[in-house]
């Protein structure tokens, strides 16, 4: 990932925390398609092996985190190899937090099963934003480890797909609701797990943003795209 240092040992060190930085992306990953999994066949038991990877992702972490620290504290990084460890330290943070939202997805899994209602509900499209969002994850990590610029502008773009497919699903739920209030509870179930895969893609967007941070220098959060597609000419 990151360019040769006159340090050996500090190259290493970047090295090392970058592939468990990315280790850590793969097992956030395998939640995600796991939890889809559950989702689409309405699985408990893939939704309960989500559930339980989310313990490892958090020490994963923490273990990053402290990685970080002992890092900037001994070789006191600056500019552009500060920002990146800057940048895992946030990258980190954001897979966390797809970890959590996968498991979130997998215990509204769980209970919309447990409410038996789950033939009846409008799963179709669901399942279409969660591959949006998985592939958002995939090409975002595939992107931060080659600090790609230009592949991270285009999942800026990508993300608003995404936002269609949460809103389009979010009035085809109401309409259910009001033909079916039966299905009102489960549908609820189904509301938070459509927002959760939302979060999934708005994350990507956050690890797309700290590639342009790492390489330009510049912070694009809140920016508009033709600002932003200025700067990367």
């Amino acid at each position: 990932m990151p360019d040769k240092h006159l340090s050996t040992q500090f190259d290493s060190e970047l090295n090392t925390v970058s592939t468990l930085l990315m280790e850590m992306g793969g097992l956030v990953e395998s939640q995600i398609r796991d939890a889809i999994a559950a989702l689409s066949h309405f699985s408990g038991d893939l939704a309960s092996q989500v559930m339980a990877r989310e313990e490892k992702v958090n020490a994963m972490e923490i273990e990053i985190d402290e990685d970080l620290t002992s890092i900037i504290g001994r070789r006191q990084p600056t500019a552009r190899d500060l920002r990146l460890l800057m940048a895992i330290s946030k990258t980190t943070a954001n897979l966390e937090r797809v970890g959590d939202e996968a498991a979130k997805i997998a215990r509204m899994v769980r209970s919309i099963i447990d409410s038996g209602n789950s033939r009846n509900l409008p799963t179709l499209e669901l399942r279409v934003a969660s591959d949006l969002a998985s592939g958002l994850l995939n090409k975002a990590l595939d992107a931060f480890a080659r600090l790609d610029v230009n592949a991270a502008v285009t999942i800026l773009k990508e993300d608003d797909l995404i936002d269609q497919e949460f809103d389009g699903f979010v009035r085809k739920l109401i309409t259910y609701m009001m033909e079916d209030p039966r299905l009102i509870s489960p549908s609820l179930d189904l509301l938070f797990l459509a927002k959760a895969i939302e979060r999934i893609g708005d994350h990507s967007k956050n690890i797309a943003e700290f590639i342009v941070y790492v390489v330009k220098g510049e912070d694009i959060r809140h920016q508009a795209m033709d600002k932003i597609e200025s700067l990367i000419r």
